[in-house]
């Protein structure tokens, strides 16, 4: 149902052929004749890096609009895009000559461009990604009244990026990557499909330029077979439909392979082969009724051979962007075929998501995907943290699960019974102390599946629970958000009671002492900052000592040596106390791991370490016991992903660890088994270790079975498979 001709506008490259296929697609009104002579006159002496006048661009991201919205502020909007930045021409003569509407989707344009070029760091920068995000966050607070301002904008990216081929290699690696970071994501999330699969093909061809080079001669070496394959199923498929009672015009059968970019993270994500990927070849069944999608996916079922676990029905439980469609993946022979069955309005509505309102003129904004957008905003993060939060969000596929009411909630794939409670609510997100899974107790860490109902066990009153170590195991945003802002809070309040137990204990005064000493010398904001800097809690001393002598009657009491902090050193735990410590042990209560955060209490002359969140540390600091200041010796460890395939024999795992304790490396998180077979079995692990060089560590653990994905978590350029 595509109107959108790609092949036609890459081919355009002069301003009639552009205007014509404007006006093939639009009816000319006068207010869209008078913004193309007003772009045409602005752009009149610019040309784009290919030679070509550059008044193209406007007109050809109109086309795109064109096709995909028929609506004709936006149609305007886009080609006046780039005029407020390169004419005197301001948003207030745009209302005037315009009208309001396109004046607004014109200055939602223009922020987002000024925003780009003001934030985008060079492309020789190492934080491409991080960058990215950045861009991503500031585009959608720019645009977020109005989501045309989105679709107008995706046009003019996949307008570049077809025409990309001019630039310099740098700058065509640099806007790719933007663009399969930032903008594809969008386009998915707005449910316009086409749109996204452009974007990902185009970027990927230059990003991952070998990868595509791999598929494309797949491809071309089977071209035969596929192109076999297909027409025999889409025979067999059009007979079943004729000999159950539909005719001909009823229903249409599309085929297709899924494009290069889904093939190859497909590949990447589970270590697999091309020809292992078992949806690579798709067939799309339209019919006129939603009634007849059911008709015709018991029809497919009875004539072909489904796989279990395969069934997905988007029609009773649309995804979040409005999505709907019957799935499911069949046998016909030796081949496999994934089977799409949908409405013609649900195809449409799957091509081009938002759009389609305007479209087909049942207009306003996606409220679905309007509340996608607004959920982004309440991040509080650093760039890092937001990208790392929002890309689960982006890229993974939905399930359904249900309250039991049968309220419907969608969550990406892999989300726990804790991320379900978030969805409901943050508070009872914040205060969930149990679940239950089908009417089943379960842990909130239990994976959902599409189909559950899930209810969540609140604390009495709602108390709130701090997880701080449940952070990366739940999938969504608004969970982890959360979680991280409580933690957060929760950190900083033990942080200031131990640095008022540090300091209680140099200088052997009552807490409401060293609090008023604290406010006297205006520190009093800063107390969090003392069982963490060492610098800072010695400065902290010096002051409150100096306070101490110039306010007290017994000033040559308070010698200045009386309150110096002597350095220790145990094994990996750096200790400063005024006291004299014998040792420092760990209690056996918690356990911590180098590089987690820590507590130490003085008992008996020695320094017993505690993990921060331990709830016996918590009780010693409620009850004002005397602390040290400690930390980790610096040391650099480096911290690695790992999914390897071993022999399914008693004793592998534990033939695994050993040999990688051995190796000096600490095992920070590992589940095993997740997918197995007779002979194999997979592990999936995260690990910190000393050693940078990933090659030579991937050397070390192929001798123990098959890499599937191996990657240092700590580096952005990281190389996966």
């Amino acid at each position: 149902m595509n109107t959108v001709d790609i092949d036609k506008i890459t081919r355009i490259n002069d301003t009639e052929g552009a205007v014509a296929h404007l006006y093939s697609l639009i009816h000319p009104s006068n207010p869209i004749e008078t913004a193309l002579n007003f772009a045409q006159a602005a752009h009149r002496e610019q040309f784009r890096k290919s030679g070509e006048p550059y008044i193209v661009h406007p007109v050809l991201v109109a086309s795109l609009v064109a096709s995909i919205t028929g609506d004709e502020a936006m149609v305007i909007a886009a080609l006046l895009h780039d005029v407020v930045e390169d004419t005197h021409i301001t948003i207030e003569d745009a209302a005037r000559d315009y009208g309001n509407d396109v004046a607004h989707l014109v200055e939602g344009l223009t922020k987002i461009d000024t925003i780009r070029d003001a934030e985008l760091i060079p492309s020789n920068s190492d934080e491409k990604l991080v960058v990215s995000a950045l861009s991503f966050r500031k585009m959608l607070i720019a645009s977020i009244e109005d989501v045309r301002v989105l679709v107008v904008k995706l046009c003019d990216r996949l307008h570049n990026m077809l025409t990309l081929g001019a630039l310099s290699e740098i700058k065509q690696h640099r806007i790719a990557e933007e663009t399969l970071v930032v903008y594809a994501p969008i386009a998915h999330r707005l449910g316009i499909s086409f749109l996204k699969n452009l974007l990902e093909d185009l970027s990927f061809q230059y990003l991952f330029a070998e990868d595509k080079r791999f598929i494309d001669l797949y491809l071309e070496e089977n071209y035969r077979s596929i192109s076999v394959r297909l027409n025999d199923f889409c025979e067999k498929l059009t007979k079943m439909m004729l000999e159950n009672g539909f005719c001909q015009e009823d229903f249409e059968i599309l085929s297709r392979v899924k494009h290069h970019y889904s093939v190859y993270l497909k590949m990447q994500r589970k270590g697999i082969s091309i020809d292992e990927i078992l949806d690579l070849l798709a067939v799309r069944i339209l019919v006129k009724k939603p009634i007849d999608c059911y008709r015709v996916f018991g029809m497919v079922h009875l004539n072909f051979q489904p796989i279990s676990a395969r069934f997905k029905d988007y029609i009773a439980i649309p995804k979040e962007n409005g999505y709907q469609t019957l799935h499911t993946t069949v046998f016909d022979e030796s081949a496999i075929f994934e089977v799409q069955i949908r409405t013609y309005e649900m195809h449409a509505t799957a091509e081009l998501g938002v759009a389609a309102h305007w479209k087909y003129k049942s207009g306003g904004n996606n409220a679905i995907s309007l509340d996608w957008l607004h959920n982004l905003q309440y991040q509080n993060e650093s760039v890092e943290a937001f990208y790392e939060l929002i890309k689960n969000d982006l890229y993974s596929e939905d399930i359904s699960v249900f309250s039991p009411k049968g309220k419907p909630f969608t969550l990406p794939r892999g989300a726990v019974a804790l991320d379900f409670a978030y969805a409901v609510h943050t508070e009872v997100g914040d205060s969930a102390e149990g679940c239950l899974v089908n009417k089943e107790k379960a842990s909130l860490l239990s994976e959902l599946h599409n189909g559950d109902m899930v209810k969540i066990i609140t604390t009495p009153g709602n108390k709130k629970i701090t997880r701080c170590s449940w952070i990366d195991t739940v999938k969504t945003s608004r969970a982890k958000a959360s979680m991280r802002a409580n933690c957060n809070q929760r950190i900083r309040a033990i942080d200031i009671q131990s640095g008022l137990n540090i300091l209680t204990n140099v200088f052997r005064l009552k807490e409401e002492k060293i609090v008023e000493l604290f406010t006297r010398v205006h520190f009093e904001d800063q107390m969090h900052r003392l069982p963490r800097d060492l610098d800072f809690l010695k400065e902290s001393i010096n002051r409150l000592g100096e306070e101490l002598r110039e306010n007290s009657r017994f000033s040559a009491f308070w010698t200045r040596n009386r309150f110096k902090l002597k350095p220790y050193l145990f094994s990996s735990l750096e200790i400063s106390s005024v006291q004299n410590i014998s040792d420092a042990v760990f209690d056996y209560c918690c356990h911590p791991k180098n590089g987690d955060e820590i507590v130490a209490f003085l008992q008996d002359g020695k320094a017993h370490v505690h993990h921060k969140m331990c709830k016996n540390a918590a009780a010693l600091i409620d009850r004002h016991e005397p602390m040290l200041f400690v930390r980790w010796k610096r040391q650099d460890y480096f911290r690695f992903h790992l999914i390897i395939s071993m022999q399914n024999a008693q004793g592998s795992l534990a033939d695994l660890l050993t040999y990688m304790a051995k190796m000096g490396a600490d095992i920070n998180s590992i589940e095993l088994g997740k997918e197995r077979s007779e002979h194999t079995q997979y592990c999936e692990m995260e690990f910190q270790t000393l050693e940078r060089d990933t090659s030579k560590l991937r050397s070390k653990l192929e001798k123990k079975g098959k890499i599937i994905q191996f990657f240092r978590t700590d580096d952005a350029y990281r190389s996966q498979g």
